[in-house]
């Protein structure tokens, strides 16, 4: 993927997560975007009450995750720094 793309799609992901940010924050949460690999994965961190919630990787997969892939389907996956898949 050539860099203009990969940029493009960094700020796609950057956005698609903007737009969930706020349901997070509503409850002490928030996600942080750290990174877009070159295949097409999405890094960010869980922090605030979403980083020890027992239910982030349910907020992961089935929020974020969801929500960026839908945003973006050239997106593979979307995985957080500290979790275990």
């Amino acid at each position: 993927m050539n860099s203009e793309k990969h940029h493009e799609l960094q700020e796609k992901a950057k956005n698609a997560i903007d737009q969930i940010r706020p349901y997070l924050q509503a409850d002490g949460g928030d996600v942080e975007f750290l990174e877009l690999t070159e295949t097409n994965d999405v890094r960010v961190r869980l922090v605030g009450a979403c980083g020890s919630c027992p239910f982030s990787k349910m907020t992961l997969k089935g929020g974020i995750e969801a929500s960026v892939m839908k945003a973006i389907p050239e997106i593979r996956s979307v995985q957080a720094e500290g979790i275990d898949y």
